[in-house]
């Protein structure tokens, strides 16, 4: 039974929060794919930024939320009584609010949308504020109503209150007085503009041609009577944001006509005409909140949004968008609250390709971009939804591979564009290479074009040489290197990675940790560090490269091209090889980077695919028979576990040391997701889970047990409080990715309590006090941290889809193999909805005996009303890519397979 104190009042996602808790760190996202980020809490605080040189409003992390009184606000002066703050930012709300004598307050929001309602029963107004970005503008549109709630008339005075920042978040601590100095506001009919004179750099200051502004107007379009622009004007001497001199007294603008606005910070403080309102009679504001780089254009902007039917078209365009982003899939369940809960889930990738991982309160690292993992992994959920369009951004991101097998860590906003990292740090991160190899994979299977392994893309050149370890002082961006012209095939880039990092190994014979894995905060391993977990994932990885190159084969392919230096790394059948020897395996790398970094000659040479083939299976099959037989701790005879990591002291981080267990979630997930472990050893694994990292108190799966404090010889993790966030919280990625290892294995009762873990912590709105969907991690009370911008999601998606409900390709035919539990089923029935080759599917299973759990194997298939228990094939349907084409594009087909 759910546990959440929102409720869902519709199937599209919306839902309603009476009294939230935790308003001090709740938010919530706005955003449109135009660029526009927004953060808004319950009480309005949050902020409203283009870029990290662009915040209109004042940056903040999560921190800031209750420390800081730039949030925006708007005021009511009611005749003989005083001020009232439609968000209940004010001196005397907040007083109030420990009681909830004299207030209450409602969320309402939906997809993508958020309305907060402020009853102040004191003052016996009740104001609403309805905030969400358009699809189309670089705005942020806020509609403000306010309702009498008395028996009598009240006469208002309304003002907005809306800070303007207006420059790089940098300007914060870096001469954030000087940078206000360079403001240049401007007072209009509307409301108010600011552009600052230039960009403040000290590496060469440039000319600014960006606007800010807000603008007002009430429901019939009649703009501001005028406004107070500088923000000392409006506190005044003796008040602040949240007891303004100009809102306490209610101070006409036109006191202040003749003061200085240049050089000044900035806010909108938009005065409307007092206007009095009968008993239950309500009126409405418009607030503009926007960046323009056109000038030209922000009269057609307000004209666009100067009236209450105008903003509800808007509203409903918004609406619609972000629904039909969250319906690509649509699922029906006995779980209650799934279907709508999902829909959350289903748009988390969206945000994250808009927001980065830098502009939530949150999310205060980085200033912009995603990082390389980040990218490849939120394409999985793309490959699922629009295949197409995926594919252009597959061919972009191969160019930010090195011939050293690393990569650049931040992709651009433009094609072509990549950063070797975002704080300008030489370092690799070991796990980078095996993504770009899955979610191709992913695209190949939905897509059956296998020939995309055959496409041409460039490589990625900068300073950095063999792996970070050496900087090419000579090179600038300016010269011309081979690399940058030569291009060589998808598969090409793949085997680059996977061969350097399978010869790039410390002294257990395990992949060097380098810089970190997945886990960022495994950093202090650079020498003698090794990722267990990984070395797996790279193993399992060749043998599906190797499947890759069989289906080509069986299309034609005899002969593979490749650049004649990295024939040095396919050296199995050589017989000076010995991968047993990690010393060779060094010294084999080591030969390679000689030649081809700093120079690379780009001469080509075809190698038979069997010998490809056989190269790939030797080196993949080397790795499993090495970590299962090397790698597993045996506790007792029913638990034990993998050793995930060696240390920057050679040592094994996970094992027993005297009567304490040392274990990490990361080395079972890699180990049994592809086939490493025995199915023995899933089991013995899963109970170790249960028994070490699965807490008492939420019930969730941790990372890691305790390893002792500041653990400098691994990670800077460790110096985290036990139980928060890489250090022992429930990390919701590594939990999802177990989750879904486990249903890869066909351990559908144990994924599904897996699963369940998380759904049970994110619904419980006591603990974990937050909106729907999935955060990046809960910590040891519960509580969800890091929202809305975590690679959880997609791949909380991808399992939920293609494992759970089992709906996947096999090199572009669609297979149906669902591993589900009787909870998720109502009246013997449950329903996806799903597209695959383009076509509409609603897939329904049925359970052939009500009393008994689902089977695993289909019992039988009816497409659109025909039955076809021929599709019926190795235990799952398998409907041929050549029949789904046949079926007609604009109808939805009806698959029903009884379980």
């Amino acid at each position: 039974m759910s546990k959440s104190k929102w409720i869902f009042t519709d199937d599209k996602g919306s839902f309603k929060w009476d009294n939230p808790s935790a308003i001090n760190e709740l938010y919530f996202p706005l955003c449109n794919e135009k660029g526009l980020m927004s953060a808004v809490t319950p009480v309005l605080h949050g902020d409203i930024k283009k870029s990290q040189d662009h915040f209109l409003t004042l940056p903040v992390s999560v921190e800031d939320l209750h420390n800081s009184k730039a949030a925006r606000n708007f005021w009511f002066y009611k005749e003989g009584y005083g001020p009232v703050s439609a968000t209940g930012n004010s001196a005397k709300a907040h007083l109030d609010r420990f009681s909830d004598v004299n207030q209450a307050r409602t969320i309402e929001a939906g997809l993508l949308w958020h309305k907060a309602t402020f009853k102040d029963s004191d003052a016996a107004l009740t104001m609403s504020l309805l905030s969400f970005i358009p699809t189309e503008d670089d705005l942020e549109l806020m509609v403000v109503t306010v309702t009498n709630d008395s028996p009598s008339e009240v006469t208002l005075t309304p003002t907005s209150a809306i800070p303007i920042f207006g420059r790089s978040a940098e300007n914060i601590r870096d001469h954030r007085h000087v940078t206000s100095l360079v403001n240049r506001p401007l007072l209009v009919k509307e409301g108010i503009t600011m552009q600052p004179v230039i960009k403040f750099d000290e590496t060469g200051h440039k000319y600014n041609h960006t606007k800010y502004f807000v603008f007002g107007a009430d429901e019939t379009g009649q703009p501001p009577l005028g406004t107070i622009g500088a923000m000392d004007n409006f506190v005044g001497e003796k008040g602040d944001l949240e007891w303004p001199e100009a809102i306490v007294k209610n101070l006409s603008p036109s006191l202040f006509a003749d003061r200085k606005l240049d050089g000044k910070e900035c806010i909108g403080g938009l005065r409307f005409e007092p206007f009095s309102l009968n008993p239950n009679q309500s009126k409405s504001f418009i607030i503009m909140i926007g960046i323009s780089d056109d000038t030209s254009n922000l009269s057609l902007i307000y004209d666009k949004y100067n009236k209450i039917d105008k903003i509800n078209e808007a509203l409903t365009a918004n609406k619609a968008f972000w629904i039909d982003q969250a319906e690509k899939v649509s699922i029906r369940s006995g779980l209650s609250g799934f279907e709508s809960w999902f829909k959350w889930v289903e748009v988390q990738p969206a945000f994250r390709k808009i927001f980065g991982c830098s502009f939530l309160p949150h999310h205060d690292y980085g200033k912009g971009g995603r990082g390389w993992r980040d990218l490849w992994q939120d394409l999985l959920s793309l490959i699922l939804l629009r295949p197409d369009e995926a594919k252009n951004l597959l061919m972009n991101n191969f160019g930010g591979i090195r011939l050293d097998g690393s990569n650049a860590t931040i992709i651009g906003t433009e094609p072509g564009e990549f950063i070797a990292d975002r704080n300008s740090i030489s370092r690799v991160w070991m796990d980078h290479g095996s993504w770009p190899y899955l979610t191709t994979r992913l695209y190949i299977d939905q897509s059956g074009d296998l020939d995309i392994l055959l496409e041409t893309q460039t490589y990625f050149r900068d300073k950095q040489l063999r792996r970070a370890k050496v900087k090419d002082e000579n090179w600038s961006p300016d010269k011309s290197y081979t690399e940058e012209s030569y291009e060589g095939t998808v598969l090409e880039h793949i085997l680059v990675q996977h061969l350097a990092s399978f010869f790039n190994v410390g002294e257990h014979n395990r992949i060097l940790l380098e810089g970190a894995d997945w886990n960022d905060t495994l950093d202090m391993a650079r020498d003698r560090g090794e990722s267990v977990a990984f070395t797996a994932l790279y193993g399992s990885n060749l043998l599906g490269i190797a499947e890759l190159l069989k289906a080509m084969k069986e299309k034609g392919t005899s002969e593979i091209s490749l650049f004649e230096d990295l024939i040095l790394l396919l050296d199995a059948s050589n017989p000076e090889a010995n991968y047993d020897d990690y010393r060779y395996k060094q010294k084999r790398l080591q030969a390679y980077f000689d030649k081809v970094q700093p120079s690379f000659k780009d001469k080509k040479v075809t190698i038979n695919i069997d010998r490809l083939i056989k190269d790939l299976e030797t080196k993949g099959h080397w790795i499993i028979e090495e970590i299962r037989q090397k790698e597993f701790v045996e506790v007792n005879e029913s638990i034990g576990f993998f050793n995930g990591y060696y240390n920057n002291d050679g040592q094994p981080v996970d094992g027993i040391f005297g009567q304490d267990v040392h274990m990490y979630l990361t080395g079972q997930v890699f180990t049994a997701m592809y086939g490493l472990a025995t199915d023995e050893q899933v089991e013995a694994s899963y109970k170790a889970c249960q028994t070490y990292l699965k807490d008492k108190t939420t019930g969730g799966y941790k990372l890691n047990t305790p390893l002792g404090p500041n653990q400098l010889n691994f990670g800077r993790g460790f110096s985290f409080a036990y139980g928060d966030k890489e250090n022992g919280a429930t990390f919701s990625h590594m939990v999802v990715m177990y989750m879904n290892a486990l249903y890869r294995r066909n351990f559908v009762k144990e994924g599904y309590e897996v699963f369940r873990s998380l759904y049970d912590l994110a619904m419980d709105t006591d603990k974990s006090k937050i909106y729907p969907g999935i955060p990046e991690y809960f910590n040891l009370e519960g509580k969800g941290l890091y929202h809305y911008l975590t690679g959880s999601a997609s791949w909380l998606f991808l399992t939920v889809l293609t494992e759970m409900y089992g709906i996947q390709g096999r090199l572009g035919d669609l297979t149906i193999k669902p591993r589900l539990v009787k909870d998720q089923f109502e009246d013997g029935q449950t329903s996806v909805s799903t597209t695959f080759a383009g076509r509409s599917f609603i897939i329904r299973y049925q359970l052939g005996n009500p009393d008994a759990q689902p089977s695993l194997v289909p019992k039988s298939i009816q497409v659109d009303g025909q039955k076809m228990d021929d599709g019926l094939v190795g235990g799952c349907v398998v409907l041929d890519r050549e029949f789904v084409l046949e079926l007609a594009k604009d109808q939805i087909h009806e698959v029903v397979v009884i379980l």
